[in-house]
């Protein structure tokens, strides 16, 4: 079904001959965590799930992401969970990038099968279930977020769709080179995260410094660009990942061949808390 190029990690280990050298990097303002990191030895694995393993990108810490975790889970054909979530507080985002799974979501009676494209969003404290039910494996990025709500606003729905039955919203003055596929309507008050796929055509930018209150977790699903963080400028290409802190300086400039296409994760709508 898929008309869309997604990157897939493979695992495995570099051979011994490899050079050491790499863009890793890992600063109090940005991160930018390659591809070739997500080997092997560096799964993780979850209490009440089968045929899984999953690299996590970002996890709230000190000095890192403060608002979300995202892991990319990797599914064996039957692999899942009756019990994914175990923090009643985390709503949850998916995106396939490979294979095929179905989300059962408690008290809607309802399945949804989900292929590459496709995007799942689970309100908190509702349960839900997961499996592969492909004949290969099923490869999906899984966003949680601790809710935040807010008295006289009710709790937002569950959401099951794929970016390819919506159009992108170009930005203004771009003539369609800079476009944005939403998955929440951004005027729904309800939502504290919102989880868009970023396009840009070959030579597209980003023509000024954006610093911003919103922290951004980007993972690039297609093609290359560079990318500017703070004081940096980063050539990322499919399959690396890039964390931003609020107010980290940004921009980009996508120089081709092909499109250059990210996952962006990005928290809005609510108050700016007290510390």
């Amino acid at each position: 079904m898929s008309l869309q190029k997604y990157h897939i990690p493979k695992g495995g280990l570099p051979p011994q001959s490899q050079l050491l050298t790499d863009k890793a990097v890992f600063t109090p303002s940005y991160a930018v965590i390659p591809r070739g990191t997500m080997r092997d030895i560096v799964c993780s694995q979850l209490p009440f799930w089968n045929g899984m393993r999953m690299w996590v990108l970002a996890r709230p810490m000190s000095g890192f992401a403060e608002t979300f975790s995202q892991y990319i889970v990797e599914l064996q054909p039957g692999g899942g969970s009756d019990r994914p979530e175990t923090d009643e507080r985390a709503e949850a985002a998916l995106f396939v990038v490979s294979g095929e799974i179905e989300v059962t979501v408690a008290g809607k009676g309802e399945t949804h099968s989900l292929v590459a494209g496709g995007f799942g969003f689970v309100p908190a404290g509702m349960a839900w279930t997961i499996r592969a039910s492909g004949e290969d494996p099923a490869v999906f990025h899984w966003f949680r977020k601790a809710y935040v709500a807010v008295e006289g606003l009710g709790a937002p729905d569950p959401i099951f769709v794929n970016e390819q039955t919506i159009a992108p919203i170009p930005m203004p003055e771009t003539d369609g080179k800079w476009a944005t596929t939403r998955f929440m309507d951004p005027d729904d008050m309800r939502h504290d995260m919102h989880i868009t796929v970023v396009t840009f055509e070959p030579g597209a930018v980003i023509p000024f410094m954006e610093t911003h209150v919103m922290e951004h977790g980007l993972y690039v699903l297609e093609g290359k660009a560079v990318y500017k963080l703070n004081e940096d400028w980063y050539e990322v290409e499919a399959g690396d990942f890039m964390w931003l802190r609020a107010f980290c300086p940004q921009a980009c400039y996508a120089g081709g061949p092909g499109k250059f296409r990210y996952l962006l994760y990005k928290d809005v709508n609510r108050h700016m808390a007290f510390l």
